[in-house]
């Protein structure tokens, strides 16, 4: 379950700026990115990103679209939430592997600010407090 505001990163300079400042956040990975990124590419960017700010209170959500089988492998690889798109083939062993796995398994991408939209590192700030407000 994801407890945080979440906003949208295209890459490492977006997680660092979601995290800087110091409020909790859930780092959105773009639509489909565990497919063109890769499970790999986004634990480490995730990894990299709370090194620098480890006091930040940070979930992760990796989208792996209609891809099931990246879905898996991010499973394997430690990903505890995850987007897949409900009615793909495969969907219902990604959602009994997730729940082996204590992870979740989304059918859509949360409500999120994303990071590649002008003027969105301005609104950063009052997005996380407004979100962390209404979840609280």
């Amino acid at each position: 379950m994801i407890t945080y505001p979440a906003v949208m990163v295209h890459g490492l300079n977006d997680a660092l700026a979601a995290l800087a400042p110091g409020l909790p956040v859930a780092l959105l990975s773009a639509p489909g990115a565990g497919c063109f990124m890769g499970v790999g590419f986004w634990r480490a960017l995730v990894a990299a990103a709370i090194q620098e700010y480890p006091a930040t209170p940070c979930q992760d959500v990796l989208d792996c679209a209609d891809a099931p089988g990246r879905a898996l492998e991010a499973l394997r690889m430690g990903q505890k939430i995850l987007v897949l798109w409900p009615g793909v083939p495969g969907w219902q062993a990604a959602a009994e592997a997730a729940r082996a796995c204590n992870a979740v398994l989304l059918a859509e991408a949360p409500a999120a600010l994303d990071l590649a939209r002008p003027g969105a590192l301005r609104r950063l700030p009052e997005w996380l407090n407004r979100m962390t407000e209404q979840s609280g």
